[in-house]
């Protein structure tokens, strides 16, 4: 019983920590804002257009990639500030710029899915 009791507590503080890393992220990072509304806005216009399961699927897995990659970047950017003690160094600044740019492939490579999925009927329905 000492085990479930134990169990289940670890993975409270886990998801305690989890939460605050988001909040963390939502707090200090300004683009985390504009991932936000553009989430929030794909998905009301995915509801509006009644896309299919699949294009939610996708859709989802787009979405998930970005918040992944700006979330990754921000504990990237922690870490070499933590090593480098916030002073310039040039391999501090590839592994900054290295973070920000997988950041940017995973926004650009959103962006042309949901141009893709819904490109066509937004237009249908925008123009017909």
């Amino acid at each position: 019983m000492k085990f479930v009791v134990e169990f289940f507590e670890s993975r409270g503080r886990a998801f305690r920590y989890a939460f605050a890393g988001w909040w963390y992220v939502i707090r200090t990072q300004r683009n985390a804002w504009i991932h936000a509304l553009v989430s929030v806005s794909v998905v009301v216009v995915s509801f509006w257009l009644r896309i299919s399961l699949r294009d939610w699927a996708v859709i989802f897995l787009a979405i998930a990639l970005v918040w992944i990659a700006e979330f990754l970047n921000t504990a990237l950017e922690a870490v070499v500030d933590l090593a480098s003690h916030q002073e310039h160094h040039e391999l501090a600044k590839v592994g900054k710029d290295v973070g920000a740019a997988a950041v940017l492939i995973a926004a650009a490579a959103s962006v042309l899915i949901g141009l893709l999925i819904l490109g066509p009927p937004l237009w249908q329905k925008l123009f017909s």
